[in-house]
């Protein structure tokens, strides 16, 4: 998901002459406070146990010490902000259709599948909210919701310090400066950015905390004196110690992962 490709040639080409949109006016957002010093995400929830985006995968992602429980928002027809990482309901329900056409009571309906065990449904944002309250951190992957309205849930249920958005889109932006500009921003850098001049130009103009597709020695060393983190997606099939040990070698500072009780345990005894 990389965000800003477009804008990025001129945005390096001109980094010379670029004022800071947030830098010099406005405090940095401070990241939600973390357990662990490798900050650990659960990605979708500890859904290796539970069906992903489920309040179920969420209490496992609690239960198992996860720093943050990652989280994706898409809105229906009506309004509602519920968790779903797909824009169509096809692949983890017993429905058809996109979520943008149908109504909260359609998704209501719905049941997840989970290999034939317990039913579990798709759950509304406010009740992830409640539930992650004073628990665990969310990582929102921020899919297609309305941001004033995504706040205003926020807010209501006592989470704004808890809270990190990953932006997908670049309007998501400059949306989320001007609703809410105390809230920490995440994204993928753009491929063109692969100089220390070039990732401090970016960032002039957006003012993002944390990224999350910086591997080179130089952009994390870059990152690193910038004072911003990197959190690397580490999830797939073969996941395990080796890959994490890989990573935190690079010096990032959190891991996305399929396995959080078990990243859990390898950050403990490898603090």
């Amino acid at each position: 998901m990389k965000l800003f490709v477009h804008k990025v040639c001129s945005l390096i080409a001109s980094a010379a002459f670029i004022t800071p949109a947030f830098a010099q006016d406005h405090a940095h957002p401070a990241l939600p406070h973390s357990k662990h010093k490798t900050v650990v995400i659960a990605h979708r929830g500890n859904h290796v146990n539970a069906p992903e985006n489920t309040l179920a995968s969420t209490r496992e992602a609690i239960n198992c010490g996860a720093d943050y429980v990652e989280v994706d928002l898409r809105t229906t027809k009506d309004g509602h902000l519920i968790a779903l990482h797909d824009a169509k309901v096809d692949r983890t329900t017993n429905g058809m259709g996109k979520v943008a056409d149908m109504t909260w009571q359609e998704v209501e309906e719905l049941q997840v599948f989970n290999r034939n065990k317990k039913t579990h449904r798709i759950p509304e944002f406010k009740e992830l909210l409640a539930l992650c309250k004073g628990k665990i951190n969310i990582y929102l992957d921020f899919k297609d919701a309305d941001v004033a309205e995504t706040w205003k849930q926020i807010k209501a249920a006592g989470m704004e310090h808890q809270v990190v958005v990953y932006l997908n889109k670049e309007e998501q932006y400059k949306q989320w400066k001007e609703v809410a500009p105390e809230v920490p921003l995440m994204t993928s850098l753009p491929k063109e950015v692969t100089t220390k001049e070039q990732l401090s130009a970016f960032l002039h103009q957006m003012d993002i905390q944390v990224v999350d597709n910086l591997t080179t020695p130089e952009l994390l060393k870059a990152a690193h004196e910038l004072g911003i983190s990197v959190w690397l997606d580490v999830q797939s099939p073969t996941e395990g110690p080796a890959s994490w040990n890989e990573a935190l070698h690079k010096g990032v500072q959190g891991l996305q992962t399929d396995k959080p009780a078990e990243l859990v345990d390898y950050v403990k005894s490898h603090s």
